[in-house]
């Protein structure tokens, strides 16, 4: 954007623009009332009627003919106007000496003569400016740049052209030196050849050039007795000149200045250029212009200029680069730029824009509200509120509107309007007309200015403002300080100017308006001082003031009131001022007086000859002057006749005049009663004011009265709505009623006051004309206020302040509907002063200070507003957070480190952390688990300190709670891989009991049953037991189920307590099965139909192929149960219920319990495993204490036998029978199919008691077993050749017990193996070992064969080993299940137990690795041991 350059226009600000609504525009005078006093502060308004007001243009275009005014642009404006004034005076002063004047450029610009010269006389004078040399310092406020040496140029222009005119203005002698005439030969002006040319020249040309008038000059022809009026010498006849004007004689070398040659042309002498320069100069004014133009012709003309001018579309043109290029053109000497106006045209003459009643232009009945529309001009000045509706004659221009037709750049120039009355102008069409305006308060500062800028023009035209010929730049106005206001007059627009206020503008183009003017009551006053005004500029009335009032008196009883009180003051300042101007005359010695009817002659009749005022009231006329006559004010300008010849004319009488006041005052006495009234209201003060019920009955009385809306009642209206506001806002803030403060959101309600306001509201209510009584108490409640803002003040200075002192001063300000400004830093207070509060109360309570309570103090202290207080709390507590932050997370890595911690780093650790002033979680967790750890190693240290073997359960436990606590335990390393060969001894017993895919526990299985039926058979309730004997004081739980069993276990302090509560389920298991044998035996009896028998898995009958368990007696199909790969000829049958495990060796099982005691620590299994061994190993002595069978007992009927229903099933194996069986072989029987292990003797007393009943029945021998394929007949084979026989271990001594069933008799024979030897030794022992077995075999076959062989024979294997063999005794395994090994298995490994026992390292399961590196002891030296713990 391109900065302005500093000498462009600036547009002064914006008039009022006002758009009434069509209410407001029915009544003008009331519309222009109500905005007069804002539109008058500025001079002129702008009116926009409301839309839809669009009146029909009704001219007659075609018989609309006008000659324009022609306007230089650059003549129009006061001071360019000065400047060609002065230039043309030069012009004239060189043309009448026959020369050019050439104006110079000076730094490529026009020099401006008028300028310099005003400088150069403003310093002195051009000697002193040349003797000071000032030069440089009037180049500078030319404005040229100092440094170029442009004051000298100025200096030689000046002395050339003005220093010659000046000389000649100031009246010089012309009979100089002749060195004068020699310096100033050098003037640059000289004498053009004659030329044909006109008879004057132009003296206003364009760009400032004058060209002389060149006409063809005669020689001049010398005459005798012609001289020199300057030398006086008649010499030289060629150099001297005649003027033209006087025929005096001159020498070129004696003028000034001298001249080179004869002038071609006419010549005049300085006497003759003195006389014709100092003739009066012509009043400036337009000049018409010859063409007549219609407004179509107009029209084109005035686009064709504006078109051409700016090259562009006129409607394409802006208004803002017209109003600049105007006042460029304007200002411009250079420019010369001349547009026509056609203005005041007479409307009567072309008729009216707007449509009138009986005119040529017909309205359609649409249009006919405009002919009696207030706004239609043609009414305008005529309506009644009008005070020209008085004036009698029509006044072309004032009550007939006048017609303007505008182009582009014509304007109207400052003037004001005759008798400084209102206008109004109405742009019918075409584009805008610009307004400058001026208020009517600036007039005479306006007239000041102009005069004082362009004096030269006022002291030729002192009217000049009124001739409207002249115009001024408005920012020159206003850097003057005058204020000045615009507008753009739109088509359909008003624009209305105010009485005396000053105004002016351009049009932008062609355009048409209508303008005319008006009177309002308020302008009389003015009115009559216009008149005053006029007398001193001695201008001409339009129409006679005075007239007009007297024919207002003269109607006084139709009179508005209003309008009645003004003619009554006018008519009291007329009459006074005629009374006393008429007494003046009298005293002159004037008593000639006459009536005179002025009314009745012509305006231009009866004008002061000396002031040109029209004369209605008095004159004076003198006989000697007839047709002549002049006011009282000039009486003496009238003749030199004396006064006593002199006539006063008159109208009225002064008696006549004051009946005409007083009927007029009698008519407004009403309106002045209550204006007076009125006034004296308004104006009282302190106690004299009235209250608010006076105002409202005088503004009543004003409606009821219909008194005129003027300035008063406005004023009272005003006054009374203030105090009635006033009073209404007093009263809820007195109340407190109010909005909710917070309802705008910005914490105050939308209607409140500041407390300045509040102050200056109380001032204004004392200050208000009316009285009300809330003032004192609004003002107690301002003393409230205040007293509450000190209160504030002195509680947001606190360093802390109280919570409940803001509370309380807040819940006080909730009285007050005044903005407060402390409110919102109160609450801002209160925010701060709760969360310090609260900040307070969480340090005051560590317990309760967590991580999260901090963060969310320190959030909310992060929203709150900055203070000292919040932010030291703020940095404590975020340095608090910090610290604290830091050792949750170091607990928390302490906690979770892998591997964890000793306890001392984390004792350490939390002891640091004991003293931060919050609740840590992590560290209060670091000092539990601290504290767990310490209790877990107290009681792990108890725990090895009391020599207890730990049971499982406690153990796992201790584990367990070990591994949650994050602090490395030494001790619990130990304990979790003394827990891991627990559980690698539980899967090591787990397979070697537990058959593949079994659904029964590891303890279920080396437990006696708690739990014994039928297999499938619905599961029954266990009978309650009998109560043990009295003596048992203690009550033993109940072993109804494995859990309780387990339970009982685990609860068990020592293993004796174990062994009681498995023996006691051994003696329950025992007394079951005694009582399941014995139904499922009565099962079988032929006592009933077999059909309704339920056998077996499947619950059928029996039926074809059967099996009966030995153990349980219960009938089952072979097909059912049997597996084709089993055979079950060699061992007893069990069914699926009763064969509950693998049934491993003894020596197998040992070496489980060996490891186990190794382990040190007691399970549940372990003991069961432990009592299993025990009940064996008892049950084996139980058996060689059984060692000679009885005969079978003679039982009546035949024994119960499957083949009872051979023609419906039958069995596929032989079965003992219970028939002749003793109770206790029966119960021994029993108890070793329940034991868990495989034992050489179940097998051979087995055997022995089913071929002992069978040969007692049939009477017969059964042959001995054949080898089976099973293990255990494979141990009894390899260990005893003979069919019946086994050995036994007892478990109190280390002797090997061999029983011999021969024949029904049982032989004893003890073998003691004894050997000091600790060593550990390798024996190869293969031929001793072949040799032994043949004799073996011998020996089995002599026992076969030999049966009834006395049981107390002493000869025994042993010693027949012993004689074949001097190492024999080394060669006997003292193993339950001993193989007999062969070859290179006669590995032996000694006992490093008590016993010092030899065994075969396999038949013990030791290899020769774990033989050569760890301890073995024996099955008998464990149990000992154990036994011996206890």
């Amino acid at each position: 954007m391109s900065q302005s350059r500093p000498d462009e226009f600036k547009p002064p600000p914006e008039c009022p623009v006002f758009e009434p609504s069509w209410e407001e525009f029915r009544d003008p005078y009331a519309f222009i009332n109500k905005i007069r006093p804002i539109a008058e502060k500025t001079g002129i308004c702008k009116v926009r009627p409301p839309p839809g007001w669009q009146p029909p243009f009704a001219c007659d275009v075609d018989r609309l003919h006008f000659v324009p005014r022609i306007q230089r642009l650059n003549e129009l404006e006061a001071q360019t106007r000065v400047k060609l004034n002065f230039l043309d005076q030069i012009a004239k002063f060189w043309d009448l000496q026959g020369c050019v004047l050439k104006i110079p450029h000076v730094e490529r610009k026009i020099l401006d003569l008028y300028k310099l010269n005003k400088l150069v006389a403003d310093e002195g004078g051009f000697d002193i400016v040349c003797q000071d040399r000032r030069w440089t310092k009037i180049a500078m406020h030319m404005g040229f740049a100092p440094g170029k040496a442009v004051g000298s140029h100025l200096r030689g222009h000046y002395e050339k052209i003005l220093y010659p005119y000046n000389l000649f203005q100031s009246g010089a002698n012309l009979l100089v030196s002749w060195t004068h005439f020699l310096l100033m030969s050098a003037i640059c002006v000289k004498t053009e050849p004659g030329e044909p040319g006109d008879n004057r020249p132009n003296l206003r040309r364009r760009m400032g050039s004058f060209v002389a008038k060149q006409e063809p000059g005669q020689a001049l022809f010398m005459v005798d007795l012609v001289v020199c009026l300057v030398c006086g010498s008649g010499g030289d006849e060629e150099r001297l000149l005649l003027c033209d004007g006087c025929d005096d004689s001159y020498h070129t070398f004696c003028l000034i200045p001298p001249l080179p040659d004869i002038p071609k042309g006419d010549w005049r002498c300085p006497k003759c250029l003195a006389q014709e320069c100092n003739k009066p100069h012509e009043a400036f004014g337009f000049e018409q212009a010859y063409r007549d133009y219609s407004l179509r012709a107009f029209g084109q003309m005035a686009d064709a200029f504006k078109s051409d001018y700016f090259n562009m579309p006129v409607h394409m043109v802006p208004t803002e680069l017209v109003e600049k290029e105007f006042w460029r053109l304007v200002g411009a000497i250079e420019e010369d730029v001349t547009v026509e106006y056609g203005a005041d045209i007479a409307s009567k003459e072309f008729g009216s824009g707007f449509p009138i009643p009986k005119g040529k232009f017909k309205v359609s009945p649409a249009d006919e509200k405009y002919l009696k529309c207030g706004w239609n001009l043609n009414n305008l000045a005529m309506m009644n509120p009008s005070v020209l509706t008085h004036v009698t004659a029509d006044i072309c221009g004032m009550t007939l509107p006048w017609l303007y037709v505008g182009m582009c750049f014509s304007s109207f120039c400052w003037h004001i309007e005759d008798h400084w009355s209102y206008s109004i102008n109405y742009l019918h069409w075409g584009e805008p007309k610009t307004w400058y305006g001026a208020p009517g308060f600036a007039a005479e500062q306006l007239e000041e200015v102009m005069r004082k800028l362009a004096p030269e023009l006022f002291e030729s035209q002192p009217d000049l403002l009124h001739q409207l010929v002249t115009i001024m730049n408005p920012n020159t106005l206003m850097a003057h300080g005058v204020p000045i206001y615009r507008t753009n007059q739109c088509a359909g627009e008003f624009v209305i100017t105010f009485p005396r206020a000053y105004h002016s503008g351009f049009n932008q183009g062609f355009n048409f308006a209508e303008a005319v003017n008006f009177c309002t009551v308020d302008w009389m006053p003015l009115g009559r001082q216009c008149v005053d005004h006029y007398r001193t500029l001695h201008r001409y009335n339009v129409f006679s003031h005075d007239e007009m009032v007297c024919n207002m008196a003269t109607k006084a009883d139709t009179l508005d009131v209003v309008l009645a009180s003004a003619v009554h003051k006018d008519m009291v300042a007329m009459i006074q001022e005629e009374q006393t101007q008429r007494e003046k005359v009298k005293k002159m010695g004037l008593f000639h007086q006459k009536e005179a009817k002025y009314d009745h002659l012509q305006d231009d009749e009866r004008q002061c000859a000396k002031c040109r005022t029209t004369c209605y009231l008095s004159a004076v006329t003198c006989p000697c002057s007839p047709g002549v006559l002049v006011c009282l004010h000039h009486i003496h300008d009238l003749c030199s006749c004396p006064a006593t010849n002199y006539t006063l004319n008159y109208r009225y009488t002064l008696d006549e005049l004051f009946p005409m006041m007083i009927a007029v005052k009698q008519r407004a006495e009403l309106y002045d009663e209550w204006a007076s009234l009125v006034t004296e209201t308004l104006e009282a003060k302190l106690e004299k004011k009235k209250g608010l019920p006076v105002f409202r009955s005088l503004l009543a009385q004003s409606e009821s009265k219909l008194f005129p809306d003027n300035d008063l009642l406005r004023r009272l209206r005003l006054v009374t709505q203030d105090a009635e506001k006033c009073s209404s806002v007093a009263q809820q803030l007195l109340n407190g009623k109010r909005q909710t403060r917070y309802r705008c959101g910005s914490g105050k309600s939308c209607s409140q006051l500041t407390v300045e306001e509040l102050s200056s509201f109380v001032r204004q209510l004392y200050n208000l004309s009316c009285s009300l009584p809330q003032a004192p108490m609004l003002k107690e409640l301002l003393n409230r206020i205040e007293d509450f803002q000190q209160h504030s003040e002195k509680v947001l200075t606190d360093e802390v302040p109280s919570v409940a002192e803001i509370q309380s001063l807040l819940d006080v300000s909730f009285d007050f509907d005044v903005e407060l400004p402390e409110l919102p830093r109160l609450r801002v207070r209160l925010e701060q002063a709760r969360w310090l509060e609260g900040v307070q109360q969480a340090s005051a309570q560590p317990a309760t200070l967590t991580l999260e309570t901090m963060r969310r103090l320190i959030d909310q202290g992060v929203g709150l507003a900055p203070h000292p207080s919040v932010e030291k709390a703020m940095a404590r507590l975020q340095e608090l957070l910090t610290v604290s932050e830091h050792w949750e997370d170091k607990a928390s890595n302490l906690l979770k480190a892998r591997p964890p911690h000793s306890i001392e780093t984390l004792s350490a650790a939390a002891e640091k952390a004991s003293g931060i002033p919050a609740y840590l979680s992590n560290c209060l967790l670091l000092k539990d688990t601290i504290r767990k750890a310490r209790e877990w190693l107290q009681e792990a240290e108890e725990l090895q300190a009391s020599g207890c073997t730990p049971m499982i359960d406690s153990l796992s436990d201790m584990v367990l709670r070990g591994q949650a606590i994050q602090v490395h335990l030494e001790p619990l390393d130990r304990l979790e891989s003394l827990m891991v060969e627990v559980q690698e001894w539980k899967e090591s017993v787990a397979t070697t009991f537990l058959p593949r895919d079994s659904t029964l526990t590891l303890l279920e299985v080396l437990c006696p049953r708690c739990e014994v039926e039928n297999v499938g058979s619905p599961k029954r309730k266990a009978k309650k037991g009998k109560e043990s004997p009295k003596s048992n004081k203690k009550k033993t739980p109940r072993l109804n189920t494995l859990s309780d069993v387990e339970k009982a276990l685990s609860e068990t302090r020592d293993s004796t307590s174990a062994m009681a509560t498995l023996e006691e389920l051994r003696s329950r298991e025992m007394e079951a099965f005694s009582n399941l044998r014995a139904a499922n035996e009565s099962k079988l009896l032929p006592t009933a139909d077999c059909m309704d028998l339920k056998v077996c898995v499947c619950q059928k009958a029996p039926m074809g192929a059967m099996l009966q368990c030995e153990l349980c007696r219960d009938a089952f199909h072979s097909v059912c149960v049997r597996d084709p790969s089993d055979s079950c000829e060699t061992q007893p049958w069990l069914c699926p219920q009763c064969q509950r495990s693998e049934k491993p060796p003894l020596n197998k099982v040992v070496s489980l319990l060996s490891s186990l005691r190794r382990i040190g620590v007691r399970l549940p299994e372990g003991d069961a495993l432990h009592y299993l061994v025990e009940r064996t190993v008892n049950w084996q002595h139980r058996a060689q204490e059984s060692c000679n069978l009885p005969e079978l007992e003679e039982r009546p009927g035949t024994p119960p036998t499957l083949t009872r229903w051979a023609s419906v099933f039958y069995t596929e194996q032989r079965c003992i029978p219970l028939q002749g069986l003793s109770q206790d072989l029966e119960e021994l029987i029993v108890e070793g199919l329940l034991l868990q292990v495989c034992l050489p003797e179940v097998q051979s007393l087995f055997h022995v008691l089913l071929d002992r009943a069978s040969s007692q029945h049939t009477n017969r021998c059964m042959s001995p077993p054949q080898d089976e394929s099973t293990d255990c007949d494979k141990h009894i084979q390899s260990s005893n050749k003979l069919p019946c026989s086994f050995k036994l271990k007892p478990a109190p001594t280390s002797v090997s017990i061999c029983f011999y069933f021969q024949d029904g008799v049982t032989g004893v024979r003890e073998t003691t193996i004894g050997s000091e030897k600790k060593a550990k030794r390798h024996l190869e022992r293969e031929g001793l070992d072949a040799e032994r077995r043949v004799d073996k075999k011998h020996s089995h076959k002599r026992q076969k064969m030999n049966k009834k062989r006395p049981a107390s024979t002493s000869s025994s294997p042993r010693s027949d080993f012993s004689q074949s063999d001097s190492d024999e005794e080394m060669a006997v395994c003292p193993a339950e299940r001993c193989q007999l090994p062969e070859g290179d298995e006669v590995d032996w490994v000694q006992c490093d137990g008590s016993c010092n026992q030899w065994f075969h390292q396999v038949c013990v399961g030791v290899t020769a690795e774990m033989a050569e590196k760890e301890d073995y002891i024996c099955v008998r030296c464990t149990l000992n041991d154990g036994q011996m713990r206890k």
